[in-house]
Protein backbone atom coordinates (compact mmCIF):
# COMPACT_ATOMS: atom_id res chain seq x y z
CA UNK A 1 0.00 0.00 0.00
CA UNK A 2 2.96 2.19 0.97
CA UNK A 3 4.81 1.53 -2.34
CA UNK A 4 1.84 2.17 -4.27
CA UNK A 5 1.40 5.62 -2.60
CA UNK A 6 5.25 6.48 -3.21
CA UNK A 7 4.84 5.66 -7.02
CA UNK A 8 1.99 7.56 -7.36
CA UNK A 9 3.24 11.07 -5.50
CA UNK A 10 6.42 9.99 -7.57
CA UNK A 11 3.99 9.93 -10.66
CA UNK A 12 2.72 13.21 -9.83
CA UNK A 13 5.72 14.98 -9.11
CA UNK A 14 6.80 13.74 -12.40
CA UNK A 15 4.21 15.20 -14.24
CA UNK A 16 3.86 18.80 -12.56
CA UNK A 17 7.94 18.90 -13.12
CA UNK A 18 6.90 18.35 -17.32
CA UNK A 19 4.69 21.09 -17.04
CA UNK A 20 7.29 23.08 -15.53
CA UNK A 21 9.66 21.89 -17.53
CA UNK A 22 7.83 23.14 -21.22
CA UNK A 23 6.80 26.45 -19.52
CA UNK A 24 10.67 26.88 -18.97
CA UNK A 25 11.91 25.77 -22.77
CA UNK A 26 9.21 28.20 -24.30
CA UNK A 27 9.82 31.03 -21.90
CA UNK A 28 13.96 30.34 -22.89
CA UNK A 29 13.55 30.68 -26.14
CA UNK A 30 11.59 33.99 -25.83
CA UNK A 31 14.07 35.26 -23.58
CA UNK A 32 16.95 34.55 -26.23
CA UNK A 33 15.08 35.67 -28.92
CA UNK A 34 13.77 39.23 -27.53
CA UNK A 35 17.22 39.70 -25.18
CA UNK A 36 20.17 37.82 -26.27
CA UNK A 37 19.35 37.54 -30.37
CA UNK A 38 18.95 41.68 -30.49
CA UNK A 39 21.73 41.89 -28.95
CA UNK A 40 23.69 39.73 -30.81
CA UNK A 41 22.22 41.48 -33.39
CA UNK A 42 23.57 44.88 -32.77
CA UNK A 43 26.76 43.97 -31.52
CA UNK A 44 28.21 41.36 -34.39
CA UNK A 45 27.66 42.78 -37.81
CA UNK A 46 29.20 39.75 -39.56
CA UNK A 47 26.26 37.23 -40.11
CA UNK A 48 28.09 33.97 -40.35
CA UNK A 49 30.03 34.80 -36.87
CA UNK A 50 26.18 35.58 -35.61
CA UNK A 51 24.87 32.39 -36.83
CA UNK A 52 27.87 30.10 -34.74
CA UNK A 53 27.35 32.37 -31.16
CA UNK A 54 23.47 31.49 -31.59
CA UNK A 55 23.97 27.74 -32.60
CA UNK A 56 26.41 27.79 -29.49
CA UNK A 57 23.89 29.83 -26.96
CA UNK A 58 21.26 27.73 -28.12
CA UNK A 59 23.42 24.71 -27.54
CA UNK A 60 24.32 24.95 -24.37
CA UNK A 61 20.67 25.95 -23.48
CA UNK A 62 20.04 23.05 -24.28
CA UNK A 63 22.37 21.23 -22.32
CA UNK A 64 21.60 23.12 -19.19
CA UNK A 65 17.80 22.36 -19.84
CA UNK A 66 18.13 18.18 -20.00
CA UNK A 67 20.46 18.22 -17.15
CA UNK A 68 17.45 20.18 -15.11
CA UNK A 69 15.42 17.79 -16.37
CA UNK A 70 17.53 14.60 -15.00
CA UNK A 71 18.00 16.66 -11.86
CA UNK A 72 14.50 16.73 -11.32
CA UNK A 73 13.80 13.37 -12.18
CA UNK A 74 11.41 13.68 -14.96
CA UNK A 75 13.81 11.33 -17.60
CA UNK A 76 17.20 10.30 -18.02
CA UNK A 77 19.41 9.58 -20.97
CA UNK A 78 22.50 7.91 -22.51
CA UNK A 79 24.24 9.97 -25.41
CA UNK A 80 26.68 7.25 -27.26
CA UNK A 81 29.38 8.41 -30.28
CA UNK A 82 29.15 11.79 -29.80
CA UNK A 83 32.58 12.73 -30.95
CA UNK A 84 31.96 11.26 -33.89
CA UNK A 85 28.85 13.31 -34.03
CA UNK A 86 30.57 16.65 -33.42
CA UNK A 87 33.15 15.71 -35.88
CA UNK A 88 31.39 15.56 -39.12
CA UNK A 89 31.31 18.05 -41.83
CA UNK A 90 29.19 18.43 -44.94
CA UNK A 91 26.67 15.10 -44.20
CA UNK A 92 23.01 14.99 -43.47
CA UNK A 93 22.14 13.56 -40.01
CA UNK A 94 19.17 11.45 -40.30
CA UNK A 95 17.67 10.23 -37.14
CA UNK A 96 14.48 8.63 -36.32
CA UNK A 97 11.82 10.82 -33.96
CA UNK A 98 10.26 8.75 -31.31
CA UNK A 99 9.88 11.95 -28.86
CA UNK A 100 9.55 15.47 -28.95
CA UNK A 101 13.09 15.84 -27.15
CA UNK A 102 14.94 14.46 -30.05
CA UNK A 103 16.38 17.77 -31.73
CA UNK A 104 16.88 19.03 -28.43
CA UNK A 105 19.46 15.86 -27.36
CA UNK A 106 21.40 16.18 -30.98
CA UNK A 107 21.77 19.74 -30.67
CA UNK A 108 22.56 19.77 -27.36
CA UNK A 109 25.64 17.82 -27.70
CA UNK A 110 26.53 19.41 -31.60
CA UNK A 111 27.21 23.40 -31.13
CA UNK A 112 27.57 24.02 -34.95
CA UNK A 113 24.95 21.76 -36.80
CA UNK A 114 22.10 23.21 -38.59
CA UNK A 115 18.40 21.62 -39.24
CA UNK A 116 15.69 21.42 -41.08
CA UNK A 117 12.70 22.30 -39.33
CA UNK A 118 8.80 22.08 -39.64
CA UNK A 119 7.41 25.29 -41.08
CA UNK A 120 4.87 26.03 -38.49
CA UNK A 121 7.31 26.44 -35.81
CA UNK A 122 8.16 29.27 -37.68
CA UNK A 123 5.00 30.76 -36.30
CA UNK A 124 5.55 30.10 -33.08
CA UNK A 125 6.52 33.39 -30.97
CA UNK A 126 8.67 30.81 -28.58
CA UNK A 127 11.19 29.18 -31.71
CA UNK A 128 10.35 31.95 -34.17
CA UNK A 129 13.43 34.03 -33.34
CA UNK A 130 15.49 30.99 -32.56
CA UNK A 131 15.02 29.69 -35.77
CA UNK A 132 15.71 32.53 -37.72
CA UNK A 133 19.26 33.32 -35.49
CA UNK A 134 20.12 29.79 -36.00
CA UNK A 135 19.36 30.03 -39.53
CA UNK A 136 17.59 26.98 -39.79
CA UNK A 137 16.50 25.49 -43.07
CA UNK A 138 12.64 25.74 -43.18
CA UNK A 139 11.10 22.38 -45.24
CA UNK A 140 8.22 24.87 -46.94
CA UNK A 141 11.25 27.00 -48.86
CA UNK A 142 10.11 24.89 -52.01
CA UNK A 143 12.78 25.89 -54.71
CA UNK A 144 15.34 27.17 -52.90
CA UNK A 145 15.29 25.04 -50.82
CA UNK A 146 17.89 21.66 -52.20
CA UNK A 147 19.85 25.01 -54.08
CA UNK A 148 20.45 26.44 -50.36
CA UNK A 149 21.22 22.74 -48.58
CA UNK A 150 23.71 21.86 -51.33
CA UNK A 151 25.18 24.88 -50.87
CA UNK A 152 25.47 24.69 -47.06
CA UNK A 153 26.87 21.20 -47.48
CA UNK A 154 29.12 21.93 -49.75
CA UNK A 155 30.61 24.55 -47.64
CA UNK A 156 31.22 22.09 -44.94
CA UNK A 157 27.96 22.22 -42.64
CA UNK A 158 26.29 19.33 -41.52
CA UNK A 159 22.39 19.42 -41.43
CA UNK A 160 19.99 17.42 -39.58
CA UNK A 161 16.64 15.93 -40.86
CA UNK A 162 14.10 13.70 -39.07
CA UNK A 163 13.21 12.00 -42.70
CA UNK A 164 9.54 10.96 -41.13
CA UNK A 165 8.87 14.36 -41.05
CA UNK A 166 7.06 14.33 -37.89
CA UNK A 167 7.24 11.95 -34.33
CA UNK A 168 6.65 8.28 -35.01
CA UNK A 169 3.55 6.68 -34.27
CA UNK A 170 3.94 4.41 -31.68
CA UNK A 171 3.28 0.73 -32.91
CA UNK A 172 3.57 1.68 -36.77
CA UNK A 173 6.18 1.04 -39.41
CA UNK A 174 8.66 4.01 -39.84
CA UNK A 175 6.75 6.65 -42.68
CA UNK A 176 9.93 7.59 -44.47
CA UNK A 177 9.55 10.71 -46.58
CA UNK A 178 11.76 11.72 -49.31
CA UNK A 179 13.03 14.69 -48.97
CA UNK A 180 15.95 13.71 -46.74
CA UNK A 181 17.43 11.02 -49.77
CA UNK A 182 16.49 13.37 -52.43
CA UNK A 183 19.03 16.15 -50.96
CA UNK A 184 21.60 13.37 -50.22
CA UNK A 185 21.50 11.82 -53.80
CA UNK A 186 21.48 15.47 -55.46
CA UNK A 187 24.11 17.03 -53.28
CA UNK A 188 25.92 13.84 -53.37
CA UNK A 189 26.70 14.13 -49.68
CA UNK A 190 27.34 11.12 -47.18
CA UNK A 191 24.95 10.63 -44.20
CA UNK A 192 25.05 9.34 -40.39
CA UNK A 193 22.67 7.66 -39.54
CA UNK A 194 21.53 8.17 -35.17
CA UNK A 195 19.31 5.86 -33.25
CA UNK A 196 17.02 7.25 -31.19
CA UNK A 197 15.78 4.52 -28.72
CA UNK A 198 12.81 5.66 -25.66
CA UNK A 199 12.57 2.50 -23.39
CA UNK A 200 8.65 3.79 -22.69
CA UNK A 201 5.82 5.95 -24.73
CA UNK A 202 7.30 9.10 -23.78
CA UNK A 203 6.00 12.63 -25.80
CA UNK A 204 5.61 10.40 -28.98
CA UNK A 205 2.79 11.46 -31.30
CA UNK A 206 -0.16 10.90 -29.81
CA UNK A 207 0.66 11.29 -25.98
CA UNK A 208 -0.23 15.14 -25.01
CA UNK A 209 2.36 16.77 -22.11
CA UNK A 210 0.77 14.93 -19.15
CA UNK A 211 0.15 11.44 -20.47
CA UNK A 212 3.96 10.61 -18.69
CA UNK A 213 4.77 6.82 -17.96
CA UNK A 214 4.54 5.22 -14.53
CA UNK A 215 8.03 5.41 -14.04
CA UNK A 216 10.78 7.46 -15.43
CA UNK A 217 11.62 7.08 -18.76
CA UNK A 218 15.39 6.54 -20.37
CA UNK A 219 16.24 8.01 -23.83
CA UNK A 220 19.39 6.63 -25.88
CA UNK A 221 20.75 8.34 -28.51
CA UNK A 222 22.91 5.97 -30.38
CA UNK A 223 25.45 7.35 -33.08
CA UNK A 224 25.18 4.75 -35.95
CA UNK A 225 26.98 4.03 -39.22
CA UNK A 226 27.85 6.88 -42.52
CA UNK A 227 26.93 5.95 -45.38
CA UNK A 228 27.62 7.18 -48.61
CA UNK A 229 24.29 8.60 -50.60
CA UNK A 230 25.96 7.51 -54.19
CA UNK A 231 26.42 3.68 -53.39
CA UNK A 232 22.62 4.06 -53.68
CA UNK A 233 23.46 5.37 -57.80
CA UNK A 234 23.08 2.96 -60.23
CA UNK A 235 24.46 2.77 -63.53
CA UNK A 236 21.91 3.33 -66.01
CA UNK A 237 19.58 5.60 -63.56
CA UNK A 238 17.43 8.05 -65.58
CA UNK A 239 17.01 10.24 -62.51
CA UNK A 240 17.91 10.66 -59.02
CA UNK A 241 14.53 9.59 -58.23
CA UNK A 242 15.05 6.66 -58.31
CA UNK A 243 18.21 6.23 -56.19
CA UNK A 244 16.52 8.60 -54.29
CA UNK A 245 14.36 5.28 -53.77
CA UNK A 246 16.66 2.74 -52.90
CA UNK A 247 17.74 5.14 -49.73
CA UNK A 248 14.43 5.74 -48.51
CA UNK A 249 13.87 2.19 -48.30
CA UNK A 250 16.86 1.79 -46.80
CA UNK A 251 16.78 4.74 -44.35
CA UNK A 252 13.11 3.17 -43.31
CA UNK A 253 14.96 -0.41 -42.40
CA UNK A 254 18.58 1.25 -40.84
CA UNK A 255 16.16 4.20 -38.64
CA UNK A 256 14.38 1.62 -36.50
CA UNK A 257 16.56 1.61 -32.81
CA UNK A 258 15.97 -2.14 -32.32
CA UNK A 259 16.58 -3.34 -35.69
CA UNK A 260 20.52 -4.51 -34.48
Amino acid sequence: MWRQAQRRIAWGWRVMMTGFLFVLFGSGGLVLSLIWFNLLLLAVRKQEKRRRIARRSISASFRLFLRIGRMLGVFDYRIHGVETLRAERGSLVVANHPTLLDYVFIASQTPEIGCLVKASLINNPCFRGVIRAADYLINSQGETLLPESQRRLAAGESILIFPEGTRTRAGEPLAIQRGAAQIAVRSACSLRLVHIACDQRYLDKQSRWYQIPARKPMITVSVRQRIDSQDFVETGDEAPALAARRLSHYLRQELVPDSR
